[in-house]
């Protein structure tokens, strides 16, 4: 499976003297000389999180789309395959990546950056060979940051994968299905064989009854 990285670079102001650059898949090397915005704490303090990020952008199938002020990171989205431990790698399948972590630093939230980044990462067409799928979980939610339910942050989180075409796909995956705003999100690139999306149907239902 061809896995596209072409770098992709936009610029966002913030006002007239600030100024955001989105890029991605940005390389392990150049990522290791930046640093992380010391908000970014969401899964891990900031400079072991820099470390993941680094080590996911090495991996073949990983890419890193990040927003960044000077050299230091201000958000990010990360691509990869799924945990070994999780039914979503049952397969091996080559053309089904994660997208997995979303995070952006709390004072530049308000001017679209994730949906800036997700955009950016299927620029070019380099994912249309790809099932991109993503789990949301809600006590991986910013509810109190953001002071939302978890309903309305659900709905945001809807929007934000429509933007890119991601839409719900059902499943019986019991982490999913513990809670009702917990989904899961899925987009099949339209290179995607026929043969992909019907293994990919097997892996998201385990459970097949016979009346």
């Amino acid at each position: 499976m061809e896995h596209r990285k072409r770098l992709q670079r936009e610029q966002l102001s913030l006002d007239a003297s600030r100024e955001l650059i989105l890029e991605g898949p940005v390389p392990p090397e150049r990522l290791a000389q930046m640093t992380m915005n010391k908000a970014l704490d969401a899964f891990r303090r900031p400079p072991e999180q820099h470390e993941a990020l680094v080590e996911i952008a090495g991996l073949p199938e990983g890419r890193i789309i990040l927003a960044r002020d000077g050299d230091i990171i201000v958000g990010y989205v990360t691509f990869h395959y799924a945990d070994e431990l999780e039914r979503w790698s049952e397969g091996g399948m080559t053309d089904l990546i994660e997208l997995g972590a979303i995070e952006v630093a709390d004072e530049y939230r308000g001017c679209g950056l994730g949906k800036r980044m997700i955009e950016l990462a299927f620029a070019d067409e380099q994912l249309e060979n790809m099932i991109v799928f993503t789990t949301e979980y809600y006590w991986h939610w910013d509810l109190e940051g953001t002071k939302l339910n978890v309903w309305e942050y659900r709905k945001m989180m809807e929007r934000l994968m429509e933007a890119v075409g991601m839409v719900w796909f059902a499943t019986d995956d019991p982490e999913i299905c513990s809670h009702p705003a917990n989904c899961l999100m899925v987009r099949i690139g339209k290179e995607v064989p026929l043969s992909s999306v019907e293994y990919f149907d097997t892996v998201r239902f385990r459970q097949r009854f016979m009346y």
